[in-house]
Order: structure tokens, then sequence, then C-alpha cells
């Protein structure tokens, strides 16, 4: 296999290898940007995802190019960064290389930011009738799901096909699924609600499924119990204490009891990415790989895991899989880095600053918890807006999804209403 090195006139700095330019990985090279050493960001796509706003591209209130920026684009001023387009096959530790696409690329210190994948607790096979939410292409197959349903819906005349057509299942209590349990039933009642003739799309039924006591686990009880109140006046059904046993194309079974549905959302766990297997080291039970106290790997201090791909603990506690975690392990990993390279006092330990927790459940209602400050309605909803705009990356992505919640508050419409093909993630 060929070696690849990234073209440069200063071939004599160290080599900074990341893969994935999630919140972590991207956030890591920037942070880089004056520092004395080559960097290579590596990532299977050509673009940098927000996720915490993919659902409402998969319930067709913003399109994938509001929330997604090309890498290049945001590295292009940075000159001692370079991006690699490639998926990644392969780590070996002992010759520092890593194997994308069949080519090998060496490195002196290795960031591993690969993220993580939907998790079916050992029922993968369910992930083809229950798509999960973690790409563009996830989301746009789920919109397509959604807008389809509807249309045939309009189109049979079978009864009980129509009612399960028109019944969509959100499996997962946490942020992701509220947020999409909320959105799915404003898209039926508010957004389509006068644009069919056969149908009423208000009528729709849609279930959020969670197999714990409460929904939002990681927020306060009284926020739980303020955002089932807020799904029930949506018209969402939750069901809690309800335990999935079963997915099929023709719906899901609850224990024994059988919900027809052509339109299931799993919104109920995540997996780490293959990292740990291809580092051969310690991992967690949901796959991610076990580091230090700095961040890197126990008997290898050259390579970094971080981000949801890695099991991490502060406070005594893990940290949650969240972006301000993900951006925040990025920027202690490149002071590490910068003081490494510097020959300068390592840092101390990472220590997770949690910011707050948001979650947005529909028109004007959401709920927050900073700890010290816990909000709900319209004034946390506002904030949820704020914080989410005021994270993406660029001008441009700021003002288009400003201005898409603000024509969309005032008209109740959705503006990226396409069903486009499977293959086809364009809008």
């Amino acid at each position: 296999m060929k070696q690849h090195y990234p073209v440069s006139k200063e071939d004599a700095l160290p080599h900074v290898v990341i893969l994935g330019a999630g919140f972590a990985g991207l956030t890591a090279a920037k942070a880089l940007a004056k520092t004395r050493c080559r960097i290579t960001l590596i990532d299977r796509r050509n673009y940098h995802l927000f996720q915490p706003l993919l659902y409402q591209v998969a319930t067709a209130a913003l399109s994938p190019a509001d929330i997604a920026t090309p890498i290049r684009s945001i590295l292009r001023k940075q000159r001692n960064a370079s991006v690699l387009m490639g998926r990644v096959q392969g780590i070996d530790r002992q010759r520092r290389v890593v194997t994308v696409d069949q080519e090998e690329i060496g490195y002196d210190q290795l960031v591993v930011a690969t993220g993580a994948r939907h998790g079916y607790f050992g029922h993968d096979d369910w992930e083809a009738v229950a798509p999960g939410l973690k790409k563009i292409d996830d989301a746009t197959q789920i919109r397509r799901r959604l807008l389809l349903a509807f249309e045939q819906a309009e189109s049979t005349s079978d009864q009980s096909l129509r009612k399960a057509l028109l019944t969509f299942v959100v499996i997962g209590g946490g942020p992701t699924g509220v947020e999409l349990a909320g959105a799915i039933a404003e898209l039926a009642r508010q957004a389509l609600v006068d644009d069919f003739r056969k149908i009423d799309p208000s009528q729709a039924r849609i279930l959020l499924v969670e197999a714990g006591p409460r929904l939002l686990a990681a927020f306060p009880d009284s926020l739980s119990q303020v955002a089932a109140e807020a799904l029930t006046r949506l018209g969402v059904e939750v069901l809690l204490g309800q335990a999935v046993t079963n997915c099929t194309e023709e719906g899901v079974h609850l224990g024994n009891a059988e919900v027809p549905s052509r339109s299931v959302i799993w919104a109920a766990g995540v997996a780490a990415s293959p990292a740990a297997r291809w580092l051969g080291c310690e991992k967690d039970r949901a796959g991610r790989a076990i580091v230090g106290p700095d961040l890197s790997l126990p008997g290898a201090p050259e390579i970094f895991v971080i981000g949801d791909t890695a099991s991490v603990i502060s406070h005594g506690k893990p940290v949650p899989g969240l972006a301000p975690a993900a951006k925040q392990m990025g920027v202690y990993v490149a002071r590490v880095l910068r003081a490494r390279i510097s020959g300068a006092e390592p840092p101390p330990p990472f220590r997770y600053r949690h910011l707050g927790s948001l979650a947005t459940i529909g028109r004007q209602e959401a709920v927050a918890d900073f700890g010290w400050l816990r909000l709900r309605g319209r004034l946390a909803w506002f904030l949820w807006g704020i914080v989410h705009v005021a994270f993406l990356i660029g001008v441009r992505s700021r003002t288009q999804v400003a201005l898409h919640w603000l024509w969309a508050y005032a008209t109740y419409q959705r503006g990226a209403r396409l069903i486009t093909s499977p293959a086809s993630t364009a809008d």
C-alpha cells in the first residue's frame, strides 16, 4: 500500500491526524490553527453536520444545506490544515499509520473522533424498518417516509392501511425522541392540515414510546413532566414503561400488543463507531474506547479518543454525549498537543463543565435545565433557538435557519416538504 502525506513546505513539523469532522474533531483542528504542526483532518463526508437540528430536516422544517457546511470551506484559511475525504479502515498502533481507502497515512499524534451510530440493543435487523437519525441520509429518508405516508393515505381506499399509514411511532424518550414527536405532531396538525381532501392530517396518531418511567431522563422530574404534558397537548400519545419487543414492516410490538404503523423512527440508543476495535483497546458496554484523564489511550499517549467515541469520566461521572462536551474535549486535546509540541507543562486532567441541557417540544414549548436555573415554556423555547443558531457555523447558516424559523412561526408552514428519491439527499 502507498503512503500518503499531505503536501507541505514544512514536512519536518509534527503530523497530527484527526479522524472525524464532527464537533470534537473539527474543534480540535481549529484550536490548533496557530500551532507549529501539520494537521490532516479525515472524514468520510465532505461536510460538517450540525446534528442537533437534524430532526428538523427529517420533519421538513429545514433543508440539509441549512445545517451542513463543507469542511474545506471551514478550514480554507487555516494554512496548517489539510482535508481528506475517505473512509477509515484500520489503525496500526505499532507503525503509527491509519489506513484510509487502501492508503496509509502516517501520524505523530492521532485524534480519533469518529462519533457514534444507532444502537439497537442487539436487534440490528430493526434498522431497516426503524431508521435512526445520525446523518443527512437518515433525515431525508425519514422525511420521505413521513411525507409519503400522508400521500399514500390520501390515495388508498383501504381503511386499515390508511390507519397504519397515519400512525407514526417514535421509539425513545430522550431529547431527540421528544423533539421528533413534537415536530411530527406540528407537521400533521399545522403545516399539512389544509393540503389534503380525503384525509385529515390532524387526525394522525403520533406515539412516543419510552421504556423508562419518564421522558428526558437526564432532566429533573419536574421538567420531564412539563415535556410530557406539552406533548400531550400537541396530540402525542406518550407511552412510558413500554419496551419495544419487535419492529417489522407492519409496525411495532409493545409487549404482546401490536401497533400497526408504516413510519417507525428509532431514537432509543446509540453505539460508538468501530474505533475501539481499530485500536484494539478496552471499551465500555456501548463500544466507546476507555481513555485516561488526559483523554489519551492508556499505554499509547500519542493517541487521543474524544467525543461520542470516548468513554470519559469527569467529576466521578460519565461525560454525556452532547455537542458542548465534544467541543470541550476538542479544545482540551488541542491544549495538550500544543504543550507537547512546544515543550510546555501539560494542562491538568480534563474536567467537563456542564453548561446546561435544552430540549424543544413544539411551538413556544421547551425545557431548559442549568442546575441553578430551570426554565419552561416560551422563554426556554426562545433561549433554545438562540443557542442553536449561535452554535451553527457561518453567518449564512445562521441567517438561513433564523429566516426559516421566522417564516414557519408566522405562517405555520414548512418549506422543505419535498419527497426525493431514496438515493438522493438534495433539496
